[in-house]
């Protein structure tokens, strides 16, 4: 598993490729938008820029790192032969398009369910596994902090979730396997918790969350 397809041309998209390219991953930036990235990191050529479909067939692992409310229908878009029987990294958070209210944002799923749960229930052949949903795009790799910052995942196959342990551990985090995927809904939650912080003090890059257990 060498190559890496990533859907997104976003902050994220980009922190995170320059992560795996790091880590000696070929990688494939996907986008319906190439002019966003006409200027990005020209140097590097273990990243390439695609359209979805070529990120998608290009990735033994592939990462969704699209707005949350577009993720079906890129997901859709997308021969189903490019992503049945793969491991997706699902980044996605249902933040809806209205403003935060006391720095709370909004999100347009219901309590008691996930962006997570219904990428898995329109895409079943595939395999999801929430993750790098709850930290700022620029901590998402080798975040520097005192103390490895905890990765919370979650995700119905447990051999996808193994198979991205490692590499979250390589990107600087210890990983926190919290269950299936009805978890996404505590973990996507953990979105809203660390943008409060981001929102109140304009500061995104200081803060991450860390699982303390008793000895």
């Amino acid at each position: 598993m060498r190559q890496i397809g990533i859907l997104g041309s976003g902050d994220v998209a980009k922190n995170l490729a320059l992560g795996f390219s790091d880590q000696g991953y070929k990688v494939m930036l996907g986008t319906n938008h190439s002019e966003k990235l006409e200027d990005w990191n020209k140097s590097n050529d273990m990243i390439k820029i695609g359209n979805f479909n070529q990120s998608a067939e290009f990735g033994d692992l592939i990462v969704l790192a699209i707005k949350g409310s577009a993720s079906i229908q890129v997901l859709e878009s997308i021969k189903s032969e490019f992503i049945d029987g793969k491991t997706i990294i699902d980044t996605t958070n249902p933040i809806d398009d209205i403003a935060p209210e006391n720095y709370v944002l909004s999100y347009f799923t219901k309590q008691n369910e996930s962006l997570h749960e219904k990428l898995q229930l329109c895409f079943p052949k595939s395999n999801f596994v929430k993750a790098f949903n709850s930290i700022g795009a620029s901590l998402m790799y080798q975040p520097d902090f005192k103390e490895k910052p905890t990765m919370f995942i979650c995700g119905d196959d447990e051999k996808a979730k193994k198979q991205i342990t490692p590499i979250i551990e390589s990107f600087g985090f210890e990983v926190e396997d919290f269950g299936k995927k009805e978890s996404a809904r505590p973990i996507e939650s953990l979105c809203v918790l660390w943008c409060i912080e981001g929102l109140k003090t304009n500061i995104w890059d200081g803060h991450a969350f860390k699982l303390i257990r008793k000895k």
